[in-house]
């Protein structure tokens, strides 16, 4: 019962402190860009304002408007920076990631190959081409041991059967045992008209 309701162990998170560093860099880029909008917008609105004011004859704080638009513009400014810097360690630290799962797999297929390596040593290798050829050997002497025993009868024994296999004889149809009728050639009967013609001629002579 107490197995039960033990507490369950929670499962080992996968998210490694670089993927929490790099989500941070992600969020405060991402701040830095809405601080951006919101200053452009107000540079926006006081040069309005500051058009406005000089229309109205109101120099002076023209003049201020826009030395406070000179300041927010070199906080644009320094926010640019801010952002490039923020861009390329996320991008470096990302790589990073990329390397070391890099190395990992590397580390890992080197650790099956040495394990590969240690079931196929070489000294396993060549004891099993030596029993290979061995076999074959082994097998070579057996046949020629038979083919040695066997006489010349054997041999005509072999190629009769060989000849018997392929034999074809009984597949053919039987040869006809009766004498075919002789042909006889036919004259050919010449035509009546030059018979006719023949014998008027005799008769004029």
């Amino acid at each position: 019962m107490g197995g039960l309701f033990g507490k369950h162990k929670k499962p080992a998170s996968r998210v490694t402190e670089q993927d929490k560093a790099v989500l941070q860099l992600k969020q405060q880029r991402d701040k830095l860009k809405q601080y951006q909008k919101k200053i452009e917008l107000n540079l926006e609105r006081d040069r309005q304002l500051a058009k406005r004011l000089l229309g109205e004859g109101k120099r002076d704080k023209a003049k201020s408007l826009l030395k406070k638009k000179r300041y927010q513009e070199q906080l644009l400014q320094n926010t640019d920076t801010q952002l490039e810097k923020l861009e390329q360690l996320t991008h470096d630290l990302e790589f990073a990631q990329i390397e070391i799962q890099v190395l990992d797999g590397l580390k890992t297929g080197n650790v099956a190959l040495k394990n590969i390596h240690e079931v196929l040593n070489i000294d396993e290798i060549e004891k099993i081409l030596d029993e290979t050829k061995e076999g074959i050997e082994k097998q070579r002497e057996i046949d020629e041991m038979i083919s040695g025993q066997l006489t010349e009868e054997d041999d005509e024994a072999v190629e009769a059967e060989l000849d018997a296999i392929l034999d074809v004889s009984d597949k053919l149809p039987d040869v006809p045992k009766e004498r075919l009728p002789d042909i006889q050639e036919e004259t050919p009967e010449k035509p009546q008209k030059a018979k006719q013609g023949t014998k008027k001629i005799a008769v004029e002579a």
